[in-house]
């Protein structure tokens, strides 16, 4: 179980080499020398340039125009605020005692069972990349640590027993969740259901779980049926 949890973080350690170097810095040495233009007095039109929409430049105080300066400003107000707060990942997974979560439940053990080992997930990195999702998470960082990470980790206690149990029968559990989880959206938009007290469309509210999960759960089975052949 300490191989593999080596293992897991070795991989981890070396997706980011993977992903090309214009992910970060651009391709400059390809391109040459290239000459900086003066942005000084370029303006930058937060209205698009629409003539029906609202001059931001003469209704917003200096202080706090473009997003940058927001940030600074309400730094200056705040530095614990929520806009310029990061979540922090590693903090969190030694708080929830998930490493010692994963190992107790045998996650690595069970894809090692079902075909998934670490040589199968270095040869799955040349194609993420050329998906082109390395690159995507290396270009926003800042939304995934404080956008995806936050759900993922705060919701691994629920879902590691969940995912062990699944693991332990195979693709068929993971064809079932997906099944469920369309099964369930369908009869929501199918029926008009509403949300009660706020009379939002059930479909739209919970799709935006029950979608993903539908994606997600089919994916994994057909990534664990190709894994065992």
């Amino acid at each position: 179980m300490c191989r593999s949890l080596l293992a897991l973080i070795t991989l981890t350690s070396t997706a980011c080499a993977y992903v090309p170097q214009t992910s970060f810095v651009g391709s400059r040495a390809a391109r040459g020398p290239v000459t900086r233009q003066s942005v000084g007095n370029v303006i930058v039109y937060e209205n698009f340039g629409f003539d029906f929409a609202e001059d931001s430049y003469k209704n917003t105080p200096p202080a706090i125009l473009g997003e940058e300066n927001l940030k600074q400003w309400i730094n200056g107000v705040n530095s614990n605020a929520f806009l310029n707060r990061q979540y922090n990942v590693i903090g969190r997974v030694r708080e929830l005692n998930l490493l010692q979560q994963t190992a107790d439940a045998e996650i690595l053990t069970k894809l090692e069972k079902n075909g998934v080992d670490l040589r199968t997930l270095e040869s799955l990195l040349p194609t993420l990349e050329s998906l082109g999702l390395l690159s995507f998470a290396a270009n926003n960082q800042q939304l995934l640590i404080n956008g995806v990470a936050p759900i993922v980790v705060e919701g691994a206690p629920l879902l590691l027993p969940l995912v062990a149990g699944a693991l332990e029968v195979g693709p068929t559990a993971f064809y079932l969740a997906a099944a469920l989880s369309a099964a369930t959206e369908f009869y929501l938009v199918a029926n008009d259901v509403e949300v009660p007290l706020i009379g939002l469309p059930a479909g739209a509210l919970f799709g935006l779980l029950l979608v993903p999960l539908t994606v997600i759960s089919g994916g994994v089975g057909v990534a664990l049926a190709a894994a065992k052949k």
